[in-house]
């Protein structure tokens, strides 16, 4: 048995954990539950020895022990499974499986004793088709993350540790990682599950520990007592009795049939009739766990996914296009969460950045790109956007709030109809959001199709007018007016039950 209890740490004058703990029993399934920043993930860190706690006491079989380091927590029969994968992509399968513990005969790897011992693990998770030759890279994601899972449990741990295995699986993979992990502890193991996805951790787990906020707000509680709803107030507390209002209805209903509309659309694996619509003058959000299909919705609508079936339409009247270049020239603008390494280019000025898409994607004002006007471009955005730099700024050398603005200026030079949102927001400062969400607002204002996604649900709830939820490639819910708040938003995601009426149709 593993129990962890008082554990305190620090990161800078930020408190992750604040006396937490939990006790992993064998032959049980934990869940350990938690929003964003709940801390959670450094418990985890903890216990796989990734982290010491600055205070605490961790015990195994009534020992004490203080790890120091995740070989330290192998030795100690702690298997982690990351949800940041740590294969080689160059390696083959059998050689990512034994990078630590490598058999070896005659002087030689000892492929023959490796394949003996991988084989029925790797049937137990479906994975017997997979030539062992095979280099890692070429296997899809879903794969990678069930061979992440065979090598921390051909270690034979006493204690496993799931960090959101199932997020990048199919619904088929999901049963039978379940049904391994039900073998697993019917061998007397213990068995610690991180996930989102509280529908899961209803159907597998024994007990459940929730933080908030770095302190448990539940501990080991038997899964019968606790409801997906129970889960959700805990994890965020009680619900506000006050419901947001609409922000852009009115607007909505001025500006006419301009819309952007998906039917019955298709995506292999990733969307399945998937029917919404998004109209000009409102903020439309798209919410999902991840893999749930949110994402896709903008890749079919920014030409990088194309579906197999349905229609796309834009505010144009016409079908979705069909390469990233042909949205840019049909005004779809695209912000993504990522600003560093897909939204800007760091060693360039301001002004390169503001003005790199309209030009290049429209060739407005000829081939060439004036400097007197392109500088004028950029001061108008600085201007408007309260950016903190001059024209001739590299971006490198500007905050992540002031980079985020030249992001969204990037897209504003080019004078789209359709924003799409990637987390428009993630990593800036309270008062450099603040002046996001407004931007968002100002733009639907204006008269643009703006759908937005965020992992902060409560932002979702605070700045759109309606939230379509997805769950496993489908349309599930719509949440809007009074019932569009945080903990529906929160209940309606994780549990993924067909809700109110009128989705897609808005």
């Amino acid at each position: 048995m593993l129990l962890a209890t008082d554990l305190t740490k620090r990161y800078g004058g930020v408190t992750a954990l604040a006396g937490a703990g939990l006790r992993l029993a064998p032959g049980e399934v934990h869940a350990l539950l938690g929003e964003n920043g709940a801390g959670k993930t450094t418990l985890a860190k903890i216990l796989a020895g990734v982290v010491a706690p600055d205070t605490g006491r961790l015990t195994i079989d009534g020992a004490d022990v203080r790890l120091t380091g995740p070989a330290d927590a192998r030795r100690h029969g702690i298997a982690v499974v990351s949800q940041e994968l740590s294969l080689f992509g160059d390696l083959d399968v059998l050689g990512n499986l034994f990078v630590i513990d490598q058999p070896v005969r005659g002087g030689l790897l000892d492929r023959a004793e490796m394949t003996r011992r991988a084989a029925p693990i790797l049937d137990e998770l479906g994975l017997d088709d997979v030539p062992l030759r095979t280099p890692v890279g070429e296997l899809d994601l879903a794969r990678r993350q069930l061979l992440e899972i065979c090598r921390a449990l051909l270690a034979d741990p006493g204690v496993v540790i799931l960090d959101e295995p199932t997020s990048a699986l199919p619904a088929a993979a999901v049963a039978r990682l379940h049904t391994v992990i039900r073998r697993i502890t019917a061998r007397g193991k213990a068995v610690l599950y991180v996930s989102h996805f509280l529908e899961e951790v209803a159907a597998l787990a024994d007990r459940v520990t929730i933080l908030r906020d770095g302190r448990n707000v539940v501990s080991e509680a038997p899964i019968a007592e606790l409801s997906v709803p129970a889960m959700v107030t805990a994890m965020l507390g009680e619900a506000p009795l006050a419901a947001r209002e609409a922000i852009g209805a009115s607007a909505a209903g001025e500006l006419g049939d301009r819309a952007v509309t998906l039917d019955r659309v298709t995506v292999p694996h990733r969307l399945d009739d998937v029917s919404l619509t998004a109209r000009a003058g409102e903020v439309v959000g798209l919410a999902g766990l991840q893999g749930a299909g949110h994402l896709t919705v903008f890749e079919v609508l920014w030409g990088r996914a194309a579906p197999t079936s349905g229609d796309v339409r834009l505010p144009d009247g016409r079908p979705r296009p069909r390469t990233t270049a042909e949205a840019v020239r049909r005004r779809v603008a695209f912000v993504p969460s990522d600003r560093k390494g897909l939204g800007l280019t760091l060693d360039q000025t301001v002004t390169e950045n503001i003005t790199c898409v309209s030009w290049l994607a429209r060739r407005r004002g000829g081939f060439v790109l004036r400097p007197g006007k392109a500088r004028a471009a950029a001061r108008r955005h600085i201007a408007e956007l309260r950016i903190k730099a001059e024209p001739d700024d590299l971006v490198s050398q500007l905050s992540g709030g002031n980079q985020q603005k030249v992001a969204f200026a990037k897209w504003l030079e080019a004078e789209p109809d359709v924003v799409l949102l990637d987390d428009p927001t993630r990593g800036v400062d309270v008062g450099v959001k603040a002046e996001m969400q407004q931007i968002v607002r100002r733009l639907a204002a204006d008269g643009k199709v703006v759908l937005m996604c965020s992992t902060d649900l409560a932002e979702l709830a605070e700045v759109c007018d309606r939230v379509v939820v997805l769950h496993r490639g489908r349309v599930r819910d719509e949440l809007a007016g009074e019932q569009l708040t945080e903990h529906r938003l929160m209940h309606a995601v994780n549990a993924g039950a067909a809700g109110s009426a009128n989705v897609g149709g808005g």
